[in-house]
Parts: structure tokens; C-alpha cells; sequence
């Protein structure tokens, strides 16, 4: 987590004065359900809320320097945490803590913490989804080139390019909630999750509060199963993220140019090569991905811990839950500008459409000659030899469209009229199915 790839609202939800805001309030309420079920004075709560909430209120650098000194003696973040509680609440701080242990403070505050992480992300993807449905509802019917292997195939169009990006992340936001409810957990059931010197009644108020669900069985800590299922979802996320960029990336090429991010005034592409305008967002953005899902194997891994419980994982998500989420945050918002900034180049998608002589309307001319009653095999046979006379021979003075070979291959005049063929190479046939396929996406 650098501040280069860093927006301050996600950062904050890292920083420590947050974190131990967090586990304040994980201890008030923990304080107040004892209360509730006579485990604890309810002056007690009142007095751990009222000394302790203006404390964590004003937390500053010289608070979180106390704590971190006390730490460096006890060598124990909770307790050093507590102690410097203490010290405001005065003596009925005795009552903080009782029955609990640190993994219900700590993975209950990592709940909170993705939790609100992920209400961020969400926002990031809307703006992304709202970037991609502008922009694909503008260019619906601008045809282009699709391509497979890299390589010319048939036309489609660059809106249905966009529009199969925006349903990716439409199904990664469904992902990401679904993701937010499995991490949307508590657990404040002490040493081995046994409930032996608290109330199930503490968990459950503690939960219901914070907008959660008790976990049904957290041993000492929340199985991580759920964690890893939240980092697989960043990562798939990224995927996505990646696969967008890539596609911008490859259309920005010089010998393609069908649409390239925006270059700012003032803006310098190359310190030796003043013509460059690179793809520099984009490629960012495949880096940034890298590194939102290299959170993915360690947090499948924190998965297995020892009996009850360990902190092997503990030392992992101190470093993949801000990075990961930071990163990803980063990346999206980046994303979102670079789409809605995105120069695009209708003329020259015509151009390459039109570059290889119409070869591309390949298939449906082989549907005709099948429909005309020749069979397939010698169809294709016939198609893919004029198609090959004109792909080989492309900018030689001996060169001749896809159609003039079409035009004297006497298989084809023999079966196939003028007026079918302009029909099998009409562009306009690639756009039939456009307004469905909207319908589908943009509901």
C-alpha cells in the first residue's frame, strides 16, 4: 500500500486510528450485552462508553505512539490496546474484556474493516458500470472488427464490445455482495469459542449492532474459509479489470487505432520519442491487477490453522487486506476515467474492417452457397480458395477483392445471384441481433 496507488477513504479504513476505533466499539458493545445479561454493572458499560468514545474520538499520533510503546513491552497488540484504555476509563475498566479473548476484538474488527472496504469497491464498480453503459450505448451500432486469436473474424459492434465488459461486472458486483455477506460476521465467544465466561446473548448483541450475523462456530477465530473467498472474489474482480485494459491496450496498437485513452494537454509520452502516445492507464491497470490477486494463494492458504486456532494468518492479512482492497479501489476509479475519457475512432474501425477485402463476411457467404444447395464441404472448399486469393495477395498489383474472386468462381455464379451476395456481405447483417442483446444487458 503506497500513496501512489492510494485513494485516502480506503486508506483510512486501514489506519490505526480507525482499526482502534473499531475495537473500541467492539468492547463497548461487548460491555453493554454483559450488562443486559447481568454479567457486568450497567453503570459499568456506561462508564466504559461515556470515558472511552471521546478518547477514541480524538485519537491522535501521540495515542497511537503510547500504545505502540506499551506493545513493545507486552508484545501484545490487544493488551497494549486495553491498557491504554484503561487509563481513561479509570477503574471500572476492569469490566472491558471480561470472558473475551483478542481474536474476538481482532476478527471481529477485520470484519468491519472489509466490510467497509467492499462498500467502497461497490461504488467503484457502479462507476465503472455507469462509464461502460454510456459509452456502449453510444457507439451500439458502430461496427468494428471482432477478432479471435488476435486476428480478423466478423464484424460486430464496439457498443456490444462494451456491453459484454459492463455484464462482467455486473456479475462481479453480484459477487462482491455475496462476498460482503460471508465476511459480514461476529465472534465474541472467548478462549476456543466455547462461550465458557460469556452469554451467547454478548455475541449475538454485538453482531446484531454492528449489522452482522454471529459466526455459527468461530473455535477462537472466524474460519477462514470466508476470508478466502473474499480475496477470490478481489481477484476475479481484477480479472476483469485486466481483461478491460487489455482489450484498450490492444485497439490503442499504431497499426490498429480504433480507440486510445485520453492524451492531456501538457502530457509526455516518452523521454526520447516526442510522437509517442502510449497506453499508460491500461498497462497500470494489468500491473495493479497483478497485485490484487496475488492476495488470492496466501489467503487460500490462512485457510488451514491449527486445531482451534494459530496466527499464521494473522501476519498475511495484516498485509493483503489493505493492499488488496487499496489497490483494487485504486485501480477501479482509474478505470472508471479511463473509459469515460476514451477516445474512439469509428473511421478507423471502418478501415480495418474494410482492410483485408472483405474477407471477413467469409462465413455467411458459405452459408449461402450451402443454402444454395451445395454441400458444405465444397462450399467451404470454394470460399476459403477466393478468400485465399485475396488474403495472399493483398497490396500486390495482382490483388483482388474477396468479391471479384467471388464474382468469376464459376461454382459461385452457377448457384449464387449478385444480389445474394451483396445480402451475405451487407455489414448491416452483424447488427440484426443488437437491440436483444441490450435488452439482455441493460435491463
Amino acid at each position: 500500500m503506497i500513496p501512489r496507488y492510494s485513494r485516502p477513504q480506503m486508506a483510512a479504513i486501514w489506519a490505526p486510528e480507525n482499526r482502534y476505533r473499531i475495537w473500541f466499539e467492539i468492547e463497548a458493545l461487548a460491555a453493554e450485552g454483559m450488562a443486559r445479561a447481568g454479567l457486568i454493572p450497567e453503570s459499568a458499560a456506561r462508564t466504559i462508553r461515556e470515558k472511552g468514545a471521546p478518547k477514541l474520538a480524538a485519537i491522535n499520533a501521540a495515542d497511537i505512539e503510547r500504545i505502540d510503546a506499551i506493545e513493545r513491552e507486552t508484545r501484545h497488540d490487544v493488551i497494549a490496546f486495553l491498557t491504554w484504555l484503561a487509563e481513561a476509563v479509570g477503574p471500572d475498566s476492569r469490566f472491558v474484556h471480561q470472558g473475551m479473548t483478542s481474536s474476538d476484538v481482532l476478527d471481529t474488527c477485520l470484519s468491519v474493516q472489509l466490510t467497509q472496504a467492499t462498500d467502497i469497491l461497490l461504488a467503484d464498480i457502479d462507476a465503472v458500470m455507469a462509464a461502460l453503459k454510456t459509452r456502449a450505448l453510444e457507439h451500439k451500432y458502430t461496427l468494428t472488427i471482432g477478432r479471435s486469436h488476435g486476428i480478423h473474424a466478423e464484424p460486430t459492434t464496439f457498443g456490444l464490445k462494451l456491453a459484454g465488459h459492463y455484464a462482467e461486472f455486473a456479475r462481479n458486483r453480484a459477487r462482491l455482495l455475496t462476498a460482503r455477506q460471508e465476511v459480514a460476521v461476529a465472534a465474541v465467544s472467548g478462549a476456543v469459542g466455547t462461550f465458557a465466561h460469556l452469554d451467547t446473548s454478548v455475541e449475538a448483541y454485538v453482531a446484531e449492532r454492528l449489522g452482522f450475523q454471529p459466526e455459527a462456530v468461530s473455535t477462537q477465530v472466524i474460519p477462514r474459509d470466508r476470508h478466502a473467498a473474499f480475496f477470490c472474489t478481489l481477484g476475479v474482480i481484477a480479472s476483469g479489470l485486466e481483461r478491460l485494459a487489455t482489450e484498450v491496450r490492444h485497439l490503442q496498437r499504431s497499426e490498429v487505432r480504433e480507440a486510445e485513452e485520453f492524451f492531456h494537454p501538457g502530457q509526455k509520452g516518452s523521454s526520447a520519442m516526442p510522437h509517442k502516445r502510449n497506453p499508460v492507464l491500461s498497462e497500470n491497470l494489468c500491473g495493479l491487477a497483478r497485485v490484487v490477486r496475488s492476495a488470492v494463494v496466501p489467503a487460500l492458504e490462512n485457510v488451514t490453522l491449527w486445531h482451534e486456532r494459530d496466527i499464521s494468518h494473522s501476519s498475511v492479512e495484516r498485509m493483503i487486506g489493505p493492499d488488496a482492497t487499496v489497490t483494487l479501489d485504486f485501480a477501479l476509479m482509474r478505470l472508471a476515467e479511463m473509459m469515460e475519457k476514451l477516445l474512439i475512432y469509428p473511421d478507423r474501425m471502418k478501415h480495418n474492417l474494410d482492410s483485408l477485402g472483405g474477407v471477413v463476411h467469409s462465413g455467411e457467404v458459405l452459408l449461402a452457397l450451402t443454402r444454395a444447395g451445395i454441400l458444405r464441404e465444397d462450399a467451404y472448399r470454394i470460399v476459403q480458395s477466393c478468400a485465399m486469393a485475396t488474403w495472399t495477395k493483398l497490396g500486390t498489383p495482382a490483388g483482388r477483392s474477396f468479391r471479384e474472386n467471388l464474382d468469376t468462381d464459376p461454382d459461385v455464379k452457377r448457384v449464387v445471384p449478385p444480389e445474394a451476395l451483396d445480402a451475405a456481405m451487407d455489414p448491416a447483417l452483424h447488427l440484426r441481433a443488437v437491440d436483444r442483446i441490450f435488452e439482455r444487458v441493460f435491463q
